[in-house]
């Protein structure tokens, strides 16, 4: 088994993009694609895609846990004894599911599709749209907490959820936007974000399964991707924990400044 040292670290420095940008309004995806081409080391693939999104799922998973096991249990219990003290729980979980749809549905279908819009001034172009509508929510304070979501609110920001397969658009971006905009406050807009990220990963790991159990060269790549995996993992972990603090203070306007500084930097450098 060979083991590239530089390769490994390049691999690392990606993971770290991959796991900062993935919970904050900014494209994760775009920026991995950023970093993979300053680095030189081009596309890794499907399953390095995987692998990083699957680190970054199950920081979100450990940060969430709580609400995640309240929510399943909830759900849970009011399908079988229809007490009204689990209803707000299973409402939530079954608006998750619903928000769920439109990105799952359109992430088969169109996979191909997006995947060949991608380039440097798509990801440009989408990064001033998500920072226009960063700043334009920038002072929204919603009234909605998470007993009040609606099944159009749901729909909506699944809606968001979908549109964020565009390469440069960020999913927790569409989604916060989307959430904040129909009425959420901000607690509950990133709570119900990131409950709508899990199920849409899960099903990302799952078809992607296949691929990476069929990996040719995984004994050759076995060190640098746990090292990606891992610096993944715990750059998500803080990143989210920061961002959260962020939304507390309502200080998304931020984003939108970081977001219009890329995007002329990609249309003049590349």
């Amino acid at each position: 088994m060979d083991f590239d040292v530089l390769y490994t670290l390049k691999l690392i420095i990606i993971g770290l993009v991959q796991g900062f940008t993935e919970p904050i309004p900014v494209s994760s995806s775009g920026h991995v694609m950023i970093a993979s081409q300053l680095l030189g080391v081009g596309e890794q693939g499907f399953t390095f895609a995987i692998l990083t999104n699957t680190a970054s799922l199950l920081a979100i998973l450990i940060i969430y846990r709580r609400d995640i096991q309240r929510l399943i249990v909830g759900f849970v219990r009011y399908i079988m004894t229809r007490q009204t003290q689990y209803k707000a729980d299973f409402r939530f979980a079954l608006f998750v599911i619903i928000g769920s749809i439109p990105a799952g549905i359109l992430g088969v279908l169109l996979s191909d599709v997006i995947a060949d819009s991608v380039s440097m001034t798509v990801i440009a172009m989408m990064l001033f749209v998500t920072g226009i509508a960063l700043w334009l929510i920038r002072n929204m304070k919603g009234s909605k907490g998470d007993r009040d979501i609606t099944a159009k609110d749901a729909v909506i920001v699944g809606l968001g959820q979908a549109v964020a397969l565009t390469p440069g658009i960020s999913r927790s971006g569409a989604t916060v936007i989307s959430a904040v905009a129909v009425g959420m406050k901000q607690e509950t807009a990133l709570r119900f974000s990131f409950m709508l990220y899990i199920p849409v990963s899960l099903g990302g790991v799952v078809l992607g399964l296949s691929d990476f159990l069929n990996e040719s060269n995984k004994a050759d790549l076995a060190i640098p991707y746990i090292a990606a995996f891992i610096a993944t993992f715990m750059m998500t972990y803080f990143a989210m924990k920061w961002f959260m603090g962020i939304m507390k203070k309502g200080k998304l306007q931020y984003f939108t400044y970081y977001c219009f500084t890329v995007a002329v930097l990609l249309l003049i450098f590349f």
